[in-house]
């Protein structure tokens, strides 16, 4: 099967649809391509900073026009996640409205003096800072779990550079406790297999696709779908060669999915 006969597309965004507000060459002639065709797609992004509504209205600003039920991010994963091991818990958030709307969502509640969870996620404008830190550090030691909404240690910004991610954001406080964090997010099977899920195709149908080696390709191999990388984001053609697998498909922006 081509690459364009798939009936459904799993999509991530940062370094695939855009770098920042930046949008990718090729994004909005995939976009068109996809809604012509009546392909289904999903955008799963291990950001946690924005609901589906606001990533809806950040495309929409780009010129795009794509309904909230299109999106699936890791702060969804996370308080799905949490609600499930342990309905009514309470947490101590260090991250930005994507994240804690959607752990107020699932009957989350805040907490800051014995929490049953520290919930780290990502994002510019995070309160992550010295004084969050300790308290999230002391807060562990104390008995609280420690989550975080994914495991990318940098993310794509405008400019070709990048910036430090969830992966790094919470390695102080694992090592400042010893305790070894759980993410959420791709590579989860559990990020996954919702995602699936949502879009409604059986696997053969569906392709991922993301320019990430660690979390899209590998999710997208262990779940048993075709993979593509992108090479508009932080995986250069050397660094995808150190790793012990490969994506199906190489392309150089999603744009050439059409073609393929």
């Amino acid at each position: 099967m081509k690459l364009q006969d798939k009936k459904g597309f799993i999509c991530d965004m940062d370094g695939v649809i855009y770098h920042g507000n930046e949008l990718l060459p090729g994004v909005k002639d995939f976009i068109r391509w996809l809604q012509e065709n009546n392909k289904k797609f999903l955008f799963l992004t291990n950001s946690s900073v924005r609901s589906p509504k606001e990533l809806a209205q950040k495309l929409s600003r780009m010129g795009m026009d794509i309904d909230p039920s299109h999106f699936y991010t890791s702060a969804l994963s996370t308080a799905s996640y949490l609600a499930k091991q342990k309905p009514g818990c309470t947490a101590y958030v260090i991250g930005e409205s994507g994240l804690i709307n959607a752990l107020y969502d699932m009957g989350i509640s805040m907490n800051d003096v014995n929490p049953d969870y520290v919930v780290i996620g990502d994002g510019k404008t995070i309160n992550y800072n010295m004084p969050n830190i300790t308290k999230a550090v002391n807060l562990v030691l104390a008995g609280a779990k420690l989550i975080g909404t994914n495991p990318d240690i940098t993310g794509p910004i405008e400019g070709g550079e990048i910036e430090p991610a969830c992966r790094a954001l919470v390695s102080p406080i694992e090592i400042a406790t010893g305790k070894s964090a759980y993410f959420l997010g791709k590579p989860n099977p559990l990020m996954m297999r919702c995602g699936l899920s949502l879009l409604g195709c059986d696997e053969d149908d569906v392709a991922i696709i993301g320019d990430r080696m660690d979390t899209d390709i590998i999710a997208g191999i262990e779940s048993e779908i075709d993979t593509v990388l992108v090479m508009t984001g932080v995986t250069t053609k050397a660094i995808m060669r150190s790793f012990p697998y490969r994506p199906k498909y190489i392309l150089d922006g999603v744009g050439d999915v059409i073609n393929n």
